[in-house]
């Protein structure tokens, strides 16, 4: 396997079939050495082959990322999501949101669509997704096979891209805090049942914030801690979105979208909703094909969103080895701050000495008006 795949320059793999259904592997008759019954043995046989793969790259210093079918608990310290062939939209979106409460990844992909709107539905909700997957070996499907929304496909491509600096810097606070890059809004401050505007009846005339913050939240979640994401399903012009306690803007524009309340929106075809909370800081690339080489420096561009004063840290290192184990890395913080005569002022703080700078320009966007 060194030397015929990784040696060539194979940098992940997609790990299929390896949950083996009822009986693809071995039947439920089997006996291991170990003792594992068989049926047990075909979610430790994931897992055992993420334990694997990765030792192959730490070998070579090198990280790499995947997907599997099989995996439980005690995969969450390997690079792989898990994902499987039920193509239900929505149920990818549940999946997606309720693994995050015991921190595994899970992904939907996109594979085939009977329509051009399902075709790019489901393209927007991978974009904020662990692993933005595009699966098109099997059907045959690709960004352009629907003319009438290739360049919304190409957008929300882009838009992935633009958004890695956001996105690494949650897997950052994964890996080294444990938090989910992906996460259940019941997992959010100001979410819950403590929230002052949750008190009273429940019902949806006379409190329909509370009545909605009761219920399991299945169709939005968040992206870190500053991203809201709302997706819209085939046949959906308009759809209700539950923002939790202080002030959220559209993503888009930059304008208040409202506070602690049920909104209801309806964004067109183009885009599926997203808001940012008050203070958001959101840095991005700029607009670019793929990722830059090793040694390149990455511009940026730092959306910020709203009013409050605010700051972030951002996470920096080589992306491929594993020398941040070893401390070279960074985290690089930026700071909004309130200026002479009401204005928004931004910085960002230097590398420290011998540590990654991997960033070139930062130019700060003020999205609120």
């Amino acid at each position: 396997m060194k030397k015929y795949l990784l040696e060539p320059g194979v940098s992940g793999f997609k790990m299929d079939e390896n949950d083996g259904y009822d009986n693809w592997l071995w039947p439920d008759v089997t006996l291991f050495p170990s003792k594992i019954p068989a049926e047990q043995m075909r979610q430790l046989y994931g897992v055992m082959m993420q334990k694997m793969t990765t030792q192959l790259y730490r070998e070579q210093n090198l990280r790499t990322y995947g997907l599997v079918r099989a995996s439980n608990a005690g995969g969450v310290s390997f690079p792989y999501v898990i994902y499987n062939d039920y193509y239900s939209h929505r149920d990818f979106i549940t999946a997606l949101i309720n693994s995050s409460f015991i921190g595994v990844l899970w992904t939907p992909e996109v594979r085939g669509s009977k329509t051009a709107e399902e075709w790019l539905r489901r393209m927007q909700t991978v974009c904020f997704s662990p692993l933005a997957m595009l699966n098109a070996w099997s059907d045959g499907t690709k960004p352009w096979s629907f003319p009438e929304v290739e360049k919304q496909v190409a957008d929300v491509a882009n838009l992935r891209i633009q958004l890695i600096p956001y996105i690494y810097t949650c897997f950052a606070e994964y890996a080294f805090y444990g938090r989910p890059p992906i996460r259940a809004m019941n997992l959010v401050d100001g979410f819950n049942a403590t929230d002052e505007k949750v008190e009273g009846k429940l019902n949806s005339t006379e409190n329909p914030y509370a009545e909605a913050t009761k219920k399991e939240m299945k169709d939005q979640f968040m992206v870190g801690d500053n991203l809201l994401v709302a997706p819209l399903f085939t046949g959906e012009t308009e759809r209700k979105v539950i923002l939790p306690k202080g002030k959220w803007y559209d993503f888009y524009t930059g304008k208040l979208a409202g506070e602690a309340e049920v909104i209801s929106v309806a964004p067109g075809l183009d885009k599926i909703p997203v808001y940012v909370r008050d203070g958001g800081i959101i840095p991005m690339f700029e607009s670019a094909q793929a990722t830059l080489k090793t040694g390149e420096k990455n511009n940026l561009i730092v959306r910020y969103y709203g009013k409050k004063e605010a700051t972030y840290k951002l996470y920096d290192d080589d992306g491929e080895t594993f020398d941040y184990e070893k401390g070279a890395f960074s985290w690089r913080e930026i700071k909004v701050i309130a200026a002479k005569g009401g204005k928004m002022k931004g910085s960002i703080s230097k590398a420290e000495k011998l540590k990654p700078d991997n960033i070139g320009t930062v130019e700060f966007q003020w999205m609120t008006e």
